[in-house]
């Protein structure tokens, strides 16, 4: 039998209403299952994936009240593929001149 304080019908959401309430890739929800940091999804049926809506909105809610900080940017210094090179910079020379 049902708590006093919890509902006896808990409300559902499939992915395409959970993207309308959580606006990250699929791929990072994914992740941040699989880490323990966001509400698990589970099956209804063989092909029928939800999560639940109270589970989703309390996460909401615990973002909300302790934010997360931004990121720092990146060192575009260390770059592999296409470093920055510092002599073009430090010099100030345009683009057009030969």
């Amino acid at each position: 039998m049902a708590q006093a304080n919890e509902p006896l019908l808990k409300r559902t959401i499939k992915k395409n209403q959970l993207r309308q309430i959580i606006p990250l890739a699929d791929s990072t929800i994914w992740e941040m299952e699989q880490r323990g940091q966001f509400p698990r999804r589970f099956l209804l049926s063989p092909r029928c994936v939800v999560w639940d809506l109270g589970e989703v909105e309390a996460w909401l809610a615990l973002r909300r009240a302790k934010p997360i900080a931004r990121a720092a940017p990146p060192d575009v210094r260390k770059r592999i593929s296409r470093p920055v090179k510092s002599s073009d910079r430090s010099e100030g020379r345009s683009f057009l001149e030969p």
